[in-house]
Order: structure tokens, then C-alpha cells, then sequence
């Protein structure tokens, strides 16, 4: 089964380098924004129940909550600046996510142009006295596209999982920070 992975990767040719770096980037967003977007960096459950109960602050310093509350607290005369601190808080839990739609669209392509290029190859090495393509540059056609496509497609899919399951727990995120923000702007009131 390995040396079987092994000759797919061969087969791909030149085009692994660019599949290999969209592979590493994917996996390193995900692996970066589902560490990064953890309940207890946001909004942990502690500094949630004290602004729901209008209690003292206490904890998550370094949190998406933490950093709304204490701005909300040093500007408290000014609502608008506190959404749109807010907003931009939420914009910074996005970060990373669009550059998977990017890696999903492309991983495909480059595995289209692996197709591309293997037909060429095949069809290149026709022989003009019999008709028929040299039997080497054939299967090296053949594997050329077949690897690269598959290759592509296996680095779309999860980067498409992966950026739809991100999206959503940002937007998530987002709701419950907009209650939660309701819920500071009414304290900075009194």
C-alpha cells in the first residue's frame, strides 16, 4: 500500500512540489485556526458568566472577550468604536480561512494540468511509422495524469471541509460575541 502512495507521487512528476506546498499550507491553517479558535481563547466560560451576571472581571486576559471588554471599558462613551473594535476582532479570527477557498480552487487545477500534461506526453510520442505511442512515454502519460489529478483532489477536499468547519465555528463565535457585546455596551451605560 506505501510503495503504491510512493508511485502516485512519482507519477505526479514536477507537479508534487506545487500539491505538496498547498498540502502543507491546508493542513497548517487548519491545524493553526482550530488551536487558535478554542473555546477558552475566545470566550472563556468564567469572563462569559461574569459579563452575563454583571459581575467583576476576572481572567482571560489574552482572550478575543478579554481585549472587547477592556476596550469597551477604556472607551466606554463611544459605542460605535467598540462595535467596530468588535468587528475587527472577529475579522482577526478569519485570519488564514480564505487562503484555504484559495488552496481548494487551485489544488484541482494543478491537477488538471497534470491531466493536461500527461495527455501531451501520450499523444506526443506517437511513432509515425506504426501508428502507436512508444509504450514507456504511454504509461508515463497516464500516470503523469492520473496522479496529479488525484493528488489535486485529495488536497481540495479536505481543505474544503476544513474551511467550511472553520468558517462556521468563527460565525458561531461571532453570534455569541454580538450577545455578549449587548450585554458589555448596557454595563459601560451605568
Amino acid at each position: 500500500m506505501f510503495l503504491a502512495v510512493i508511485e502516485v507521487f512519482k507519477g505526479a512528476g514536477v507537479l508534487i512540489y506545487p500539491l505538496g506546498l498547498c498540502s502543507a499550507a491546508a493542513v497548517f491553517i487548519i491545524c493553526e485556526r482550530a488551536f487558535a479558535l478554542r473555546r477558552a481563547a475566545i470566550m472563556p466560560q468564567d469572563l462569559v458568566d461574569a459579563v452575563v451576571n454583571k459581575r467583576p472581571l476576572m481572567g482571560g486576559k489574552h482572550t478575543v472577550l478579554a481585549r472587547i471588554v477592556e476596550f469597551a471599558e477604556q472607551h466606554s462613551n463611544d459605542e460605535d468604536a467598540v462595535k467596530a473594535f468588535a468587528r475587527l476582532e472577529i475579522n482577526r479570527m478569519e485570519r488564514g480561512i480564505p487562503y484555504l477557498d484559495v488552496i481548494y480552487a487551485a489544488a484541482p487545477l494543478i491537477g488538471l494540468t497534470g491531466t493536461v500534461a500527461g495527455l501531451l506526453k501520450v499523444f506526443s510520442q506517437i511513432s509515425p511509422d506504426t501508428g502507436l505511442p512508444d509504450p514507456v512515454a504511454f504509461t508515463q502519460g497516464v500516470a503523469l495524469a492520473l496522479s496529479a489529478t488525484i493528488i489535486g483532489l485529495c488536497i481540495a477536499v479536505p481543505a474544503l471541509v476544513g474551511s467550511g468547519w472553520l468558517q462556521r465555528k468563527v460565525e458561531n463565535y461571532a453570534a455569541q460575541l454580538d450577545v455578549l457585546l449587548e450585554r458589555i455596551l448596557q454595563r459601560s451605560r451605568q
